[in-house]
């Protein structure tokens, strides 16, 4: 088990010092996922991890999303249809 362990934190330490580091999602993640896999079984920094990469996943996703709606031309909306009680 400490085997497994010691092997997904030499990978994860790998991949996250082979890419930029980008901040935004990243810190929120890390501290979410590292109480979370702290309280699940004391794995507090393959949480962190985890949590960094998912965090900045999402927060890459919403600011696509963001661009795409400024970006977006105004004709493309439909008008929101009424609701009829």
């Amino acid at each position: 088990m400490k085997a497994r362990l010691g092997f997904a934190m030499m990978i994860g330490t790998t991949l996250l010092a082979a890419a930029p580091a980008h901040a935004k999602g990243c810190i929120k993640g890390a501290v979410v996922g590292g109480i979370a896999g702290h309280v699940a079984g004391h794995h507090g920094f393959v949480g962190a991890v985890t949590g960094c990469v998912l965090g900045r996943r999402l927060a890459k996703k919403h600011e696509q999303e963001r661009e795409q709606e400024m970006h977006a031309p105004a004709g493309d909306q439909q008008p929101a249809t009424p609701v009829r009680r």
